[in-house]
């Protein structure tokens, strides 16, 4: 345990329950219902509104061995492929094996899924999938569907929910053990201000991390506060440095940041064809797959070509589709792009990558359960090795879904325990806090250094901007704050976590030195299997210092007791201690 906290007033209100589920996605609904179901009393504290979780952007659908001819071996091949060597094979097989019963119950719980005239669940193809298996909603609003299922669900089981609320930091009793978090609830209501949510078993579900980014398909709230909270606590984390890049996001103009409309990959899945300003089909040749190669393969492709021709975005040409099969199909995309004054009716979409899903994160084991006791963590938060270096499209929902399933299972099986008490809420020291200006720069810093494309060079110009903005940053209240305008709040909460989780990232792509599935290193163009299929784990020291580790095989070291003691203190970016612990 770390000891370090935000700079934050003390909790002045408290709530006790059996769990807490912080996120309400896929990941954190579907555990919090699981749990409740159970009997466990059971909280969820979600950053906005219940219904305004990540799981809701999600446009193309939920990958599952459905389909006639499909099975989950087949499953499991695309997703290995994709995840260029460094998958948990035995996470990926509990995925694909248990994904058709969990998308099944979660059709009982209320969702709706798109249908054939028989009556079967439609499926299309996306990237990386040799056959149909993509089960989607409202033509691709899928995750829109899923969410209202789930949250109708909640609601009606009547769960005790905390909406508006940005959770702090992890409470620890005095063993060392999770006791609950601390969170700040925004606005007014039945609570306000910062408190606590006492509890044995804490859920972190709290999705993505792309606002390190200046262009992302992440929503605002997307600002890596699990992995922030999980570093502090002592938690490990692990292969943060595999940013998926969408690769076909409506290109909106240079100089345009935050949230950006995505074109799902189940356009392409669809028969829509990448081409550059003169209409050539630049993917032909460069995969098996054409435009239905994985991710990082069609992102880099894309990248390749705007830098030879000098341009700032591609192509997506699906004008053979026709009115009705648009308006059918994609109708929130085709409103997304009409609304920015395309048409992909009568003109092809002008399309780039952009930041999308961390396929790292706070890493667990096959229960959700992470290196610090009572702590799970699920979804695009947790790093559980199913993604590996780049993940397969639409297995994020049924990531979120299965291990949340795990982790609930865990969590009952365990049986309710007795509720801890917090050792006391002073932390050991307090995170200097930084402005809320500070974001836009930690965006910039990111996108310039660590983004598509990554070098020794703009790496470390990233590093060493990211160390100077840490030494703006101040304690409220103390003589070096005097000059500075650091409030307790959400905006520099969010900037603070946003500098450690980009701090951490750099720190690994840095280390990384290949290129592999979603890490793209210029100067060091080849992948590397005999010195680089490995994985790089991190935790921060007492000083917030990324102290960074290979694993001597692609296989994670397991997450019990002891694990996280193999950090003594900062490890230089070119030390990989000969005395890492055997992988299971």
């Amino acid at each position: 345990m770390t000891g370090i906290r935000l700079t934050a007033p003390a909790p002045g209100w408290a709530i006790d329950a059996d769990v807490v589920v912080v996120g309400s996605g896929v990941a954190g609904l579907t555990t919090a219902l699981r749990c409740a179901a159970a009997g466990l009393a059971t909280v969820v504290v979600t950053k906005a509104r219940l219904d305004d979780g990540s799981t809701r952007w999600a446009q193309g659908g939920i990958a599952a061995a459905l389909g006639d001819g499909d099975t989950p071996e087949q499953h499991l091949d695309d997703t290995l492929v994709a995840g260029a060597g460094l998958c948990d094979e035995t996470a990926v097989r509990a995925l694909v094996t248990e994904g058709p019963g969990a998308v099944r119950r979660l059709i009982e719980t209320g969702a709706h899924f798109d249908t054939t005239d028989t009556g079967a669940i439609a499926l299309t193809r996306e990237g990386g999938h040799h056959r149909r298996r993509i089960a989607h909603a409202g033509g691709d609003a899928t995750g829109a569907e899923i969410s209202r299922a789930l949250v109708e669900a909640v609601r009606s089981a009547a769960l005790h929910t905390v909406e508006n609320a940005l959770v702090l930091d992890l409470l620890t009793d005095a063993e060392g053990r999770t006791a609950g978090v601390t969170l700040h609830v925004m606005g007014e209501g039945q609570h306000d201000g910062v408190g606590a949510v006492r509890a044995p078993a804490v859920v972190l579900a709290t999705g993505g991390m792309g606002q390190v980014f200046s262009a992302t398909t992440n929503p605002p709230v997307s600002t890596g506060d699990g992995v922030a909270l999980a570093l502090r606590a002592g938690a490990e984390v692990s292969d943060l440095e595999f940013v998926q890049f969408h690769p076909t996001v409506l290109f909106l103009g240079a100089g345009s940041e935050g949230q950006q409309p995505l074109v799902s990959e189940a356009v392409r899945g669809e028969g829509a064809h990448l081409v550059d300003a003169s209409g050539t089909r630049f993917m032909l040749g460069e995969h098996e797959l054409a435009e239905l190669a994985p991710r990082d393969i069609v992102a880099k492709a894309i990248t390749r070509r705007m830098h030879l021709l000098g341009t700032e975005h591609m192509y997506l040409d699906a004008r053979h589709f026709g009115a009705a099969m648009w308006e059918e199909r994609f109708p929130t995309i085709l409103a997304a792009c009409r609304s920015h004054g395309i048409d992909p009716v009568t003109e092809p979409i002008p399309v780039a990558p952009a930041a999308h899903y961390a396929s790292g994160g706070v890493r667990t084991d096959l229960r959700g359960r992470t290196t610090v006791p009572g702590l799970y963590a699920c979804g695009e938060v947790a790093c559980t090795g199913v993604h590996g270096a780049n993940r397969l499209a639409s297995n994020s929902l049924l990531e979120g879904l299965v291990f949340a399933e795990r982790i609930a299972a865990d969590i009952v099986a365990d049986g309710p325990r007795d509720r801890p008490r917090p050792a006391g809420t002073a932390p050991a020291s307090t995170v200097p806090l930084l402005t809320a200006e500070s974001r836009a720069l930690i965006q910039r810093i990111m996108s310039r250094g660590a983004g598509v494309i990554r070098s020794a060079a703009g790496l470390a110009v990233a590093a060493e901007e990211l160390e100077a903005l840490q030494r703006t940053a101040a304690v409220p209240g103390t003589e070096e704050d005097a000059a500075k305008d650091a409030v307790p709040g959400v905006e520099a909460w969010e900037a603070t976590n946003l500098l450690l989780v980009s701090r951490v990232l750099v720190a690994a792509a840095r280390e990384r030195e290949e290129t592999r599935g979603c890490h793209w290193r210029e100067d060091r163009p080849d992948r590397d299997d005999a010195g680089w299929r490995r994985h790089l784990v991190v935790r921060v020291t007492p000083d917030l210092r990324p102290a960074v580790r290979r694993t001597e095989s692609p296989a994670f070291p397991p997450v019990g007791p002891g694990t996280s003691a193999d950090f003594a203190g900062p490890t230089s970016l070119r030390h990989h201690p000969a005395d890492a612990p055997e992988e299971q």
